[in-house]
C-alpha cells in the first residue's frame, strides 16, 4: 500500500518534494515512457522533449505556479526540468496523434449521484502500462489559496486523478485521435480541476480549446447536504462537450461520444466495439441490476462493479492481453473511489478483483 506524502510550501517546495521524497517513482516514470514512446511513435527521448517544449507557452498563460513545481520535481530528483515537463505531456506525446494499430484500451469510469443517492460518489479503474503499479505516488497538496489536493499520480506528474477539499473531484479517459495542439497537456488540465474551488471553476479552464489533446474528464462537485453532480466532459483542442445521463448515473470508458467532437477528431482506438464499448455497456448493465434488484448502492456497490471480471482481458478489472505486442498491453494499475460528499477516497493498489482497498480520510 501506498505511504501518504503530504507536500506544503510554495510550488517550488512543494514540486521538490514530491521529486527527493519520490525519486524512485519519478526515475520508473522516466524509464517507462522512454520504451513508450519508441513504441506508440517510434520517437527518442530527445525528441519528446523537444515536443514537450511546444506546451511551455500555454502552461504559463494558464498557471505559471505548475511551471515552478515541475521546477521543484526536476531539482528533487536530480533531472532536467524538460525530463519533468514530457512526463506531463506523456499523452499528447504518445496518444495525441496516434497511428498505429492493435492498441487495447482500458480505464472506466464510474459516478453515482442524487437522485439515485443521496452522496456524490465517483471512481474508476485506471487501467495502463503494469511497470507503471510501481510508479504511483499518494500524494496531499497544500497550496496558498488553493483548496487541499489528495491525489494519486505517477511519479514525476503533478496532475491526475484525485479530489480535493471544496469537494471537487476528476477521473480521466484516454481518448486516442488524430489531433492534438501545442496548449494545455491533459495531466495539467487535471490538476487544474483539481486547484478549482466550483465547478465552473474548473470548466472554465478546459474550454474554448485550451486542452491539447482529447480525453475524458468525469468531473464530480459535492457542497454537502446532498447537493452534488457530475459531469462526463469530453474535452479537446476544438472544445468541450458533455455526455452522458442525467438520471444520477454515468459511466465513460475509451471512446468518443460526442457527435460534436467527432466533426473535428477522428477516433482511433482499434477496439471500441471488442473492448470499450462493452466495457461501457457492462458497467451501465451492473449499475442497472443494482437499482432494480433495491440494492443500496454505496462505496462497496462501485467496489463490487469495479471488480467486475466479465469479458476477461478485456473485463472492466482489466487484464493485460498476450495476444497485443508487450508495449501495448494494459491492466488494471490501481482503483480509486470518492465519496465526494464526505471527503473520503478508497484507493486500491493493483487490480480491484485481487487486492484491498484502503479508505483515505482527507485531512483538513
Amino acid at each position: 500500500m501506498l505511504e501518504k506524502l503530504v507536500l506544503k510550501g510554495t510550488p517550488k517546495e512543494i514540486g521538490k518534494q514530491h521529486g527527493e521524497y519520490g525519486k524512485e517513482q519519478v526515475m520508473k516514470s522516466l524509464e517507462t515512457y522512454e520504451q513508450l514512446f519508441y513504441g506508440y511513435q517510434k520517437i527518442s527521448w530527445i525528441q519528446a522533449k523537444e515536443k514537450a517544449l511546444q506546451h511551455i507557452a500555454a502552461i504559463e498563460k494558464l498557471d505559471a505556479h505548475l511551471i515552478e513545481e515541475m521546477e521543484g520535481v526536476a531539482e528533487g530528483a536530480g533531472v532536467d526540468f524538460e525530463d519533468i515537463l514530457t512526463l506531463n505531456a506523456r499523452s499528447e506525446i504518445a496518444l495525441g496523434n496516434y497511428n498505429g494499430k492493435s492498441f487495447s484500451d482500458g480505464c472506466t469510469a464510474i459516478a453515482v449521484t442524487a437522485p439515485l443517492i443521496h452522496d456524490t460518489i465517483i471512481a474508476q479503474n485506471w487501467d495502463w502500462k503494469a511497470r507503471q503499479l510501481n510508479s504511483l505516488l499518494l500524494v496531499e497538496i497544500y497550496q496558498k489559496n488553493k483548496p487541499v489536493i489528495t491525489m494519486v499520480t505517477e511519479g514525476g506528474m503533478i496532475g491526475k486523478i484525485g479530489m480535493n477539499s471544496s469537494g471537487m473531484g476528476v477521473c480521466f479517459n484516454a481518448l486516442l485521435t488524430n489531433k492534438k495542439t501545442n496548449s494545455i497537456p491533459i495531466h495539467l488540465g487535471l490538476r487544474s480541476v483539481l486547484n478549482s474551488h466550483t465547478l465552473s471553476e474548473a470548466i472554465s479552464k478546459l474550454n474554448n480549446g485550451n486542452i491539447a489533446a482529447a480525453a475524458n474528464f468525469l468531473i464530480g462537485n459535492d457542497n454537502g447536504n446532498g447537493s452534488g453532480m457530475a459531469v462526463n466532459l469530453e474535452v479537446s483542442p476544438f472544445g468541450i462537450d458533455v455526455v452522458g445521463e442525467t438520471d444520477g448515473k454515468l459511466v465513460h470508458t475509451n471512446h468518443i461520444i460526442s457527435e460534436t467532437l467527432k466533426k473535428s477528431l477522428e477516433d482511433r482506438n482499434e477496439f471500441i466495439f471488442e473492448d470499450s464499448l462493452l466495457r461501457k455497456k457492462r458497467a451501465q448493465q451492473l449499475i442497472q441490476t443494482s437499482i432494480r434488484n433495491g440494492i443500496s448502492i454505496n462505496e462497496e456497490t462501485v467496489k463490487e462493479w469495479l471488480s467486475d471480471q466479465f469479458n476477461a482481458p478485456n473485463s472492466i478489472n482489466h487484464y493485460e492481453n498476450y495476444m497485443t505486442p508487450e508495449h501495448r498491453r494494459m491492466e488494471t494499475v490501481f482503483s480509486i473511489i470518492m465519496n465526494l460528499s464526505k471527503r473520503q477516497m478508497y484507493f486500491c493498489h493493483g487490480k480491484p478483483a485481487e487486492s484491498e482497498y484502503k479508505k483515505i480520510q482527507q485531512d483538513e
